[in-house]
């Protein structure tokens, strides 16, 4: 396992992605959230295909951190099933990588 990760998660709209970005870089569980928006998902939802616009949040964490990261997305988030997938960073330029260390708290 990587000591960095990069997690996904959607939300509906630029106003909640911004919400969820501040308050986990306030937080310190992440160094960076960067927003994309105008991303179309298509999902099966309670027996339907469902199709929306939404946001993607990637998230640039610690790996000891996904848990709390995780926990501060759903109490926040509007969905009852946030996406919130984290891969490992395998690699990374070191600098940056520092960075990320140097930015988020320690658990």
């Amino acid at each position: 396992m990587s000591e960095f990760i990069l997690v996904f998660c959607t939300s509906p709209d630029e106003q909640t992605a911004n919400a969820i970005a501040a308050q986990l870089i306030e937080a310190k569980l992440a160094a960076c959230v960067s927003l994309l928006p105008g991303i179309t998902s298509v999902y099966h939802w309670q027996g339907k295909i469902a199709r929306d616009t939404e946001v993607q949040m990637l998230i640039k964490s610690k790996s000891e951190l996904f848990e709390q990261l995780c926990q501060r997305i759903r109490s926040i988030h509007p969905y009852d099933t946030p996406e919130i997938i984290a891969t490992d960073i395998v690699k990374g330029d070191n600098r940056y990588l520092t960075w990320i260390n140097d930015t988020v708290i320690e658990s």
